[in-house]
C-alpha cells in the first residue's frame, strides 16, 4: 500500500484502534469499520504473532516500538520490527526511531504530549528532525491546540488519548485532526 493509499485509508476510517491488550487485539478485529490497528503491547517473543492476527483481519498494523517489551530505544529496534513481523508501520516517541522506520519503508508516526508550550514548541523541530509521516498528539481532547498544530505542520495529526465518546472523535475532526486514536472499544464502533 503506497502513502497515498495509507492517507486515503485513514481519512475514509477515522477511527484508529489502539489495542493494549489480547482482548483488544480480538475484539478490533471482529470490528468491520476499523481498517487501521495500533498495537501498544506485546514482547519480542509474540509481537509476529500480534500483527499476524491483525493482518489475518485484513487490517493495517502499525507498531508503536517504544512499547514493545524486549526492544530498546535503538534503531535495531525498527529492524527487528521489520525482520520479525508483518507490520505496515510504526509509532514512536523517539524522532532516531521514525527516521529508521522511514528507511525501511515503513508508515511513520511520531507521537508526541503536549504537556506545556515549550512541548507544543518544539513540535515543528521534532517533524523537522524525524519527517514522520504523521504526527499523534496527546492527549487528543483539544481543539484548540489541535487546530494551532494543523495550521503550523505540513502533515497530517492524529489526536490520541483520553478520547471516550463521539463528542470528543467530532471535536478533534472538526479540528482538522485527520483521525483519532482510542483504545476504547465503544469509540471503535461509532
Amino acid at each position: 500500500m503506497t502513502k497515498p493509499v495509507f492517507f486515503e485509508l485513514i481519512e475514509a476510517n477515522p477511527v484508529i484502534a489502539a489495542v493494549k491488550d489480547d482482548e483488544g487485539c480480538r475484539v478490533c478485529c471482529s470490528c468491520e469499520d476499523i481498517r487501521v490497528v495500533f498495537i501498544l503491547y506485546g514482547d519480542i517473543c509474540n509481537i509476529g504473532d500480534i500483527v499476524n492476527r491483525i493482518k489475518q483481519a485484513d487490517k493495517t498494523a502499525i507498531v508503536h516500538v517504544d512499547l514493545v517489551e524486549g526492544l530498546g530505544g535503538k534503531e535495531i529496534a525498527v529492524d527487528f520490527i521489520k525482520a520479525h513481523t508483518r507490520a505496515d508501520g510504526i509509532i514512536s516517541t523517539r524522532p532516531s526511531l521514525i527516521k529508521r522506520g522511514k528507511e525501511l519503508g515503513f508508515y511513520t508516526i511520531l507521537r508526541t504530549f503536549i504537556l506545556d508550550s515549550m512541548s507544543y514548541e518544539n513540535i515543528p523541530k521534532q517533524i523537522a528532525n524525524a519527517r514522520p509521516d504523521m504526527l499523534e498528539i496527546l492527549p487528543g481532547l483539544m481543539p484548540k491546540i489541535i487546530k494551532r498544530i494543523t495550521r503550523t505542520v505540513r502533515i497530517p495529526v492524529i489526536a490520541g488519548g483520553l478520547i471516550s465518546d463521539r463528542e470528543d472523535v467530532m471535536n478533534a475532526l472538526s479540528a482538522g485532526a485527520i483521525s483519532v486514536s482510542s483504545t476504547n472499544p465503544a469509540v471503535w464502533r461509532m
